[in-house]
């Protein structure tokens, strides 16, 4: 009897403890995948298209289930070892709906390019600048955006990162081509903006795995972060966005001497920023009075900006005064994102613009369509939030940390590009296309040709990079002759790495 009522006191004293154990397992969801056939038609050939829109439970090194991946995947019927492009938008931290609905996709939103648009109805067309005739297609939403979000033990920071995000899509690419067949199929990354410095660091990691890249496509690219800072002393950005304030004055006819085209026009402002202005900077306060009107004044004539204005600005005008100052006469600002656009200046005392009117004119149409063509012909279900930005989550905050960028625990830089050229150095057979626009005033072009010419690369490798440039901004696929630009030089490629 003494010992039933021992074991009852001890059963009795395992309950809370039982309880508790069940209380603290945490439940872990599975993905849920929506089936669905879409259809492109390019070059007069229609395609049909098994399409996948969901989430997959993404593991980590140790097979523990960390997230929910969203993503939405294009492949072409009866198919197995197409090439296959997984392409991303940048941010951090945007959803890839911008790529997806503007050139990549079957299905593209028609905007009043470079004008406002008006309100919905939107039109919603079939995409004959698609890639799907050359390669299957997957369209990733890193963890924060989309439908993207963490599992189990799993949480926000985890992949909120420069080393947690590529992680983290490292992981979804390898485990998405494994579980797709898709191991020995040519392989690409597509990548915009923040997509690009993305980029230039996967490459390496996924490569460092043993998953070689065929090629990697760079649209309005940035490899170093800090040439789009104005940082106290530092002269780079200054340098690196002048040409490209130029573009944006000839384009808006603020300059007198427009040259034979714009190519030719760029490369007298390429010549002088090197041979003159970089000069000028280098000597601070030791700069001749003589010597600082004559470069304020070529400053002027290229730039749309008066002389005064350069004096005043000690020959350093950033770009968010560049949109202010520009038509502020005509009350206008110009796009950061695409210079090519205007809008109202909100307020003309202001010595840097309010707002962007690219993002402003086209952020809409965007959104509303590709939320419609989701919902409805993606068939996910409409109870799930499709998030464009991070920056709407609670407490965003992304880590700049980067392998490679710290000495003596200080962050000295924010690069990728050593990942970069490292990649191409073990992997001589790796190709780079960058896509840039002349008007972008987000990823300047000349700070990419800055960059690869700073990579030390001998000439042979430096072949491997492709660089395509086009009239038109940050997303220049907005401007039609540009997207099918856009599609020629992509399926160029494709072509000639993918064989």
């Amino acid at each position: 009897m003494k010992k039933l009522a021992f074991l009852l006191v001890l059963t009795f004293l395992a309950i809370p403890s039982i309880a508790q154990e069940k209380k603290e397992i945490k439940e872990i969801p599975d993905g849920e995948i929506f089936t669905s056939t879409q259809s492109v038609t390019i070059k007069g050939r229609t395609i049909s298209l098994a399409t996948e829109t969901g989430t997959f439970q993404l593991r980590d090194e140790n097979d523990k289930p960390i997230a929910l991946f969203g993503f939405t995947h294009y492949k072409k019927a009866g198919t197995n070892n197409r090439p296959i492009v997984f392409a991303f938008n940048g941010g951090p931290l945007s959803a890839s709906f911008w790529l997806h609905f503007g050139v990549l996709g079957p299905k593209r939103i028609e905007i009043n390019d470079p004008n406002y648009t008006k309100p919905a109805p939107y039109k919603v067309v079939n995409n004959e600048f698609s890639i799907l005739d050359k390669a299957d297609l997957v369209m990733i939403d890193p963890v924060g955006v989309g439908f993207s979000k963490p599992i189990g033990d799993a949480k926000w920071e985890d992949f909120w990162g420069v080393d947690q995000d590529i992680r983290s899509i490292g992981l979804f690419i390898e485990q998405f081509i494994i579980r797709s067949g898709k191991m020995n199929a040519p392989k690409y990354l597509l990548g915009e903006s923040y997509g690009t410095f993305r980029n230039a660091g996967l490459v390496k990691h996924l490569q460092d795995k043993g998953i070689a890249m065929n090629g990697v496509i760079m649209v309005s690219a940035v490899f170093d972060l800090q040439h789009l800072l104005f940082g106290p002393g530092d002269d780079t950005a200054y340098l690196i966005h002048y040409p490209t304030y130029a573009a944006t004055a000839r384009y808006h006819n603020k300059v007198k001497n427009k040259g034979e085209s714009l190519e030719s026009f760029l490369d007298e402002v390429r010549a002088f920023t090197q041979n003159e202005y970089a000069p000028a900077l280098l000597k601070g306060d030791q700069l001749g009075t003589a010597e600082r009107n004559a470069v304020a004044q070529k400053l002027a004539d290229y730039s749309g900006l008066s002389r005064d204005f350069y004096l005043k600005a000690d020959l350093r005008v950033t770009n968010g005064e560049y949109f202010q100052e520009l038509l502020k006469d005509k009350g206008l600002t110009v796009g950061r994102l695409d210079s090519r656009f205007t809008g109202i200046n909100e307020d003309l005392l202001s010595q840097n613009a309010l707002t962007d009117p690219q993002s402003d004119a086209i952020s809409p149409p965007y959104i509303a369509a590709f939320k419609d063509y989701l919902y409805n012909d993606l068939k996910v279900r409409k109870d799930w939030s499709y998030t464009t930005t991070a920056s709407s989550r609670k407490n965003f905050k992304w880590d700049w940390k980067h392998n490679g960028n710290i000495i003596w625990n200080m962050q000295v830089a924010v690069t990728t590009l050593p990942d970069m050229t490292s990649a191409m150095k073990r992997n001589p057979d790796l190709k780079i296309l960058i896509l840039n626009g002349y008007y972008d005033l987000a990823t300047v072009f000349y700070g990419v040709e800055h960059s690869i010419n700073h990579m030390g690369l001998d000439a042979d490798l430096k072949k491997n990079i492709i660089m395509k440039y086009y009239e038109a901004g940050h997303m220049m696929y907005t401007h039609i002759p540009s997207m099918a630009k856009f599609k020629k030089d992509v399926d160029e490629f494709i072509d000639q790495t993918s064989n």
